[in-house]
């Protein structure tokens, strides 16, 4: 079996369009393109290192597939770029012939059928990297075991989001954790099973509460 391990970069609202660059993604007037570039620093170096330092294949959207074939393969001996280049490279796309980037592998039709395929196969984990249209398809089929999120200090307001309407309700346990010196918290989140709920109201209910809780009901 193998994991899809989605790593993201996040706002504090929750939003992961284009944190690299105002050119990376404009859909819907977005304007904050290269919200990430002035919190970097070492320890998320560091943490970025360990992230690649596992064998792993690539899962990509079309869009973000196309941003990392016009930049890796010309980035020199950069080590991400040598994995990158090197490792296979699964995309969503409705246009298979235009993949020109070496090692690619079109996923057509029904993708998230064909990730759950690739997932009972035996080989490295699935890294998702951006891709938040095929991030919404694979949540709504509970697919993503693993979440690397770098959430950063800033509230964006608008753009296209982590957690859609459509995200199946579950359970995740925090496995490592890290703050920058620029405040960006790095956090692994794995899939911990279903939500469970509990109460801390009194076992009985007040009159107040009991009218309050009617006044719900009838509102529905």
């Amino acid at each position: 079996m193998r994991n899809v391990v989605a790593a993201t970069f996040l706002s504090l609202d929750g939003v992961m369009q284009a944190p690299g660059g105002p050119e990376e993604d404009t859909a819907g007037g977005f304007s904050h393109g290269g919200w990430t570039f002035h919190y970097w620093d070492e320890p998320m170096g560091e943490v970025m290192e360990k992230a690649f330092a596992e064998e792993f294949d690539l899962l990509l959207g079309r869009r973000t597939y196309d941003i990392f074939a016009a930049h890796w393969p010309h980035a020199g001996d950069d080590p991400v770029a040598t994995k990158f280049n090197a490792c296979t490279k699964y995309v969503a796309t409705s246009t298979p012939k235009t993949l020109n980037w070496q090692n690619s592998v079109a996923l057509c039709g029904e993708i998230a059928a064909e990730v759950a395929a690739l997932k009972r196969q035996d080989g490295p984990k699935l890294l998702l990297q951006g891709s938040s249209e095929l991030i919404q398809l694979l949540l709504a089929k509970d697919l993503i075991d693993e979440f690397n999120l770098m959430i950063f200090p800033v509230v964006l307001g608008a753009g296209k989001r982590l957690f859609g309407e459509g995200t199946m309700p579950r359970a995740f346990t925090l496995v490592d954790s890290r703050v920058s010196s620029t405040g960006v918290i790095m956090a692994t989140y794995r899939r911990a099973g279903a939500v469970t709920t509990g109460s801390f109201a009194p076992e009985t209910p007040s009159e107040d509460e009991i009218a309050r809780r009617e006044k719900n009901l009838s509102a529905v």
